[in-house]
């Protein structure tokens, strides 16, 4: 028995299989991956946001996989642009004057990704996420602290899009 588990030890080891905690499938071909600093076309705009998500999606993919960043000539591209950011009443109070009893954040961002070694991998997705908060002070007051939190999301959903096939 031992015999066995050694010898399947050593077949994971030098298969070249990757096993990773994040859930990613990175092959091992795959060795650089570049992020065009996303457009901010949303009707809405905030002037940090494009830069904020840019450096967000690089951050994820630094943390969380090998992968070199580079200006050009990589195996995966990410490019798109941010096509939507709201703020929108989400539940009512007092129907004699109605009040917004809780607002929702929302950010859409268009992302092409491009795979040079593999295509079918490849994918152009519009990616939505929001966060509801309740408006006890002044909005620009949390804006900053809300949009990470949704950036964070998206980064996520988009990560995992490209290199977990989630």
């Amino acid at each position: 028995m031992k015999k066995l588990a050694v010898i399947a030890l050593l077949f994971f080891t030098f298969s070249g299989c990757k096993i990773g905690l994040n859930g990613a499938s990175i092959p091992a071909e795959m060795k650089t991956v570049s992020v065009v600093t996303f457009e901010n076309n949303a009707p809405l705009v905030v002037p940090y946001l494009s830069s904020l998500f840019t450096e967000e999606l690089k951050t994820r993919i630094r943390n969380q996989t090998r992968l070199s960043i580079t200006q050009n000539d990589a195996h995966g591209v990410f490019s798109g642009n941010i096509t939507g950011y709201s703020v929108n009443p989400v539940a009512l109070q007092d129907n004699n004057r109605p009040t917004a009893g809780a607002n929702r954040l929302s950010i859409t961002i268009m992302v092409k990704y491009t795979n040079n070694l593999n295509p079918k991998l490849s994918f152009e997705q519009s990616f939505e996420r929001f966060k509801d908060f309740p408006l006890t002070g002044s909005f620009q007051s949390m804006e900053q602290g809300l949009v990470k939190d949704v950036l964070a999301q998206l980064t996520e959903d988009i990560f995992n899009k490209a290199f977990a096939n989630w």
